[in-house]
């Protein structure tokens, strides 16, 4: 294959942190729940201009049952015009609250549902172009039955489904599902699983 290339260990791919000097940053919208940014930066020879949503985090949990069957949810999301289905998430929008807290208190608001096991899958960047936002994904093992939780708004209109993990992942390959989270958590799970059973086989 032509074209530059490199030969690494797999342990050493990984994203590189870079701080170029920023000659400005101004707040150019403040919202309810986010904030955009315009920044000035200094990149090599020359100077780049970069708005951007500064976000405050999020986290979204993988609840998996006994059965190996996934939570999902299902409610409409005003920006696609769609009810896609989702991961039970929410954002990091308590100051200093662990990010595994916060999935916890995610999955108990959305889903009414407590995890005796909680294990971090992976993080994310959701859109390094336009936005700052990191998302924690946990693993969420030992279901059983929270308190209700009044819903309001679009959550009120929540659908609940429990799915095999093997189907999920089928759809978001197939591409029926088109949730970046979803198909993040799903994926990781799935290979986290087979990873395990592999483990215990040899």
């Amino acid at each position: 294959m032509d074209g530059p290339s490199s030969s690494r260990s797999d342990d050493s791919l990984a994203d590189e942190p870079f701080e170029p000097e920023v000659l400005s940053s101004d707040l150019a919208f403040h919202g309810a729940v986010w904030d955009v940014r315009d920044d000035r930066v200094r990149y090599g020879d020359g100077e780049i201009r970069r708005q951007y949503v500064a976000h405050t985090g999020a986290v979204a949990v993988v609840a998996l049952d006994e059965r190996e069957r996934v939570l999902l949810i299902q409610q409409y999301r005003h920006p696609i015009r769609h009810r896609d289905w989702e991961l039970p998430a929410g954002l990091l929008d308590v100051p200093g609250e662990d990010p595994t807290r916060a999935a916890q208190r995610e999955l108990a608001e959305e889903a009414d549902i407590v995890a005796e096991h909680w294990e971090h899958l992976v993080s994310a960047w959701t859109t390094p172009g336009g936005n700052d936002e990191m998302i924690h994904i946990y693993l969420a093992t030992g279901l059983s039955d929270a308190d209700p939780h009044e819903r309001l708004d679009e959550e009120a209109d929540i659908r609940v489904e429990w799915v095999p993990l093997s189907d999920a992942a089928d759809g978001v390959l197939a591409g029926r599902l088109h949730n970046g989270i979803l198909s993040i958590g799903v994926l990781a799970a799935e290979r986290r699983l087979r990873a395990g059973r592999l483990l215990d086989e040899r």
